[in-house]
């Protein structure tokens, strides 16, 4: 049985990142855009459990890594995900935008 992220010690997670990052790298110079689409969210996810929860804020607006256009709000937290919505940078809320969860490996600074 598979080990998840979350019994990983930070040890364990940095290597399983180092050998992510090989996967993708390979991935793409073989033209294989699904798989490496698929190392790149695991990348995320156990960058995610390196980072404390604790040190973001739900109400308050963060930038999104990838995402030059949006923000984002997070209304709350639940463990490693981010519960909240995208916003335009002037503040708007993205027309028809549900709550979304994001890794917080996926959220940059606080504005």
């Amino acid at each position: 049985m598979e080990k998840r992220y979350s019994d990983y010690t930070k040890e364990e997670l940095r290597n399983e990142i180092a050998a992510l990052t090989e996967k993708a790298q390979k991935a793409e110079q073989m033209g294989m855009v699904n798989e490496y689409a698929v190392h790149e969210r695991k990348i995320i996810m156990a960058k995610s459990y390196i980072l404390d929860p604790n040190t973001f804020e739900p109400g308050a607006v963060y930038a999104l890594e990838g995402d030059l256009e949006h923000d984002f709000y997070i209304d709350y937290m639940n463990g490693i995900f981010a519960w909240g919505f995208r916003q335009t940078k002037n503040g708007q809320r993205v027309s028809g935008q549900e709550h979304e969860a994001l890794p917080i490996a996926m959220i940059g600074d606080k504005l």
